[in-house]
């Protein structure tokens, strides 16, 4: 059990990383909680930063649940005693999820920032491509393409979210790729309800028709206090 507090904690300690308040100072000497959507994601840093600032906070938090889930994960082998929580899981594939869940959890809930963080979209996106890559990047190519085409960052989002389980299914029954655990489809489809809830106030304004686009992928301009 010891090994399992040690992994749950680097995790998180990693995933609480606020890549896009440091970006934010650094790059602008701005605190993005006060402008934009106060969300601290690669959605308001690309909104009122520009893509640069936005792909390098995109990259930090994809390699929070990457690092966790494929390396840090590896410490519970290293220092044994892991007990047995699922009969019937897979146990290599339990302890990656079991740390990326908490660097997503620490991309929520940053301890550097006052707990205030992301949505985790991008932190569970590299948690999942480190175990699984095929269907990761079949929901990535969906978010891009969305991303592209509507502008709606919330919107690619949630959708290629729920993609990624659908892929899965897809994969194992339809292709016969027995290597894809059952609890892996469970654990994503959970990931997946659980941004959705996480962007209920995008859904809100998706409906209205006030939801924010990325007009532009240059800094913001005028647009420093737009919801």
């Amino acid at each position: 059990m010891g090994s399992l507090i040690v992994v749950a904690l680097l995790s998180y300690l990693l995933g609480s990383i606020p890549s896009s308040l440091w970006v934010g100072k650094v790059y602008k000497k701005i605190d993005l909680r006060e402008h934009g959507s106060g969300n601290l994601g690669a959605t308001n840093t690309f909104r009122i930063l520009g893509w640069k600032a936005g792909l390098v906070v995109s990259l930090i938090d994809f390699l929070k649940g990457f690092v966790s889930a494929y390396y840090i994960s590896r410490i519970a082998f290293e220092v044994g005693n892991i007990p047995t929580v699922f009969s019937g899981w897979e146990t290599a594939m339990f302890i990656m999820i079991f740390a990326g869940l908490f660097a997503v959890l620490g991309h929520m809930y940053p301890l550097y920032a006052k707990f205030k963080g992301g949505k985790g979209v991008l932190t569970a996106c590299g948690m999942l491509y480190a175990i699984e890559p095929i269907s990761i990047s079949l929901a990535f190519a969906i978010f891009l393409a969305l991303l592209f085409s509507t502008r709606y960052v919330s919107l690619a989002s949630m959708v290629s979210s729920a993609s990624y389980p659908l892929f899965l299914l897809m994969l194992r029954y339809g292709f016969g790729m027995e290597s894809i655990d059952g609890s892996l489809i469970v654990i994503s489809s959970i990931i997946a309800i659980t941004i959705i809830v996480k962007h209920r106030s995008n859904i809100e304004r998706l409906m209205k028709g006030t939801e924010s686009r990325i007009s532009s992928f240059s800094p913001a301009k005028g647009r420093i206090n737009e919801e």
